[in-house]
């Protein structure tokens, strides 16, 4: 088994954390521009630019520890972008915005984990400036799940009721 030292350790981390928020910038961009609902669209735009701040602030922190993003790990992250996606496959075009707040919901709280894991990693080792960033950053991620997460009660609504034709929204079962 090879040690490393714990700055090599958060380094990496930080990496992982880098190279998760450049692939989700990338499809919250892509998650903007889909489906038809200006409301969810609005709010992915605006989640884009916070989540670009994210990853700079991280890279600033990472070369502050002497490393350099990893190109690898980016490269990575992006092939595996669109796997959520295959689980569209079959659904109208008006409930895209209903499957994308569902993936970017999943993601958000996948990024609120690796941020706990980044935090206590930091705290153990000492670099409270590691930690800071990770718990500020997690609650932005917390911030941003919520606004996903009450955004999906009235996206499925819209698209149930634009599949079915049922503007009126009277129960079809």
């Amino acid at each position: 088994m090879t040690t490393e030292s714990s700055r090599e350790v958060i380094k990496r981390y930080i990496e992982d954390a880098i190279a998760a928020e450049r692939n989700f910038e990338t499809q919250l961009k892509a998650f903007s521009k889909e489906g038809e609902q200006a409301a969810v669209q609005r709010v992915f735009a605006e989640h884009a630019i916070e989540t670009r701040h994210q990853h700079q602030r991280l890279t600033a922190r990472l070369e502050e520890l002497g490393g350099n993003p990893s190109v690898l790990k980016s490269f990575f992250a992006h092939i595996f972008n669109f796997a959520p996606k295959t689980a569209q496959i079959g659904h109208d075009a008006s409930e895209k915005s209903s499957q994308d707040l569902i993936i970017a919901f999943a993601i958000e709280n996948s990024e609120i984990a690796m941020y706990e894991e980044l935090a206590v990693v930091a705290a153990f080792a000492g670099d409270t400036e590691t930690e800071k960033l990770a718990r500020a950053i997690q609650e932005e991620e917390r911030a941003a799940a919520k606004k996903v997460w009450d955004l999906i009660d009235s996206s499925a609504r819209q698209s149930f009721m634009k599949v079915t034709s049922n503007p009126a929204n009277v129960p079809v079962y």
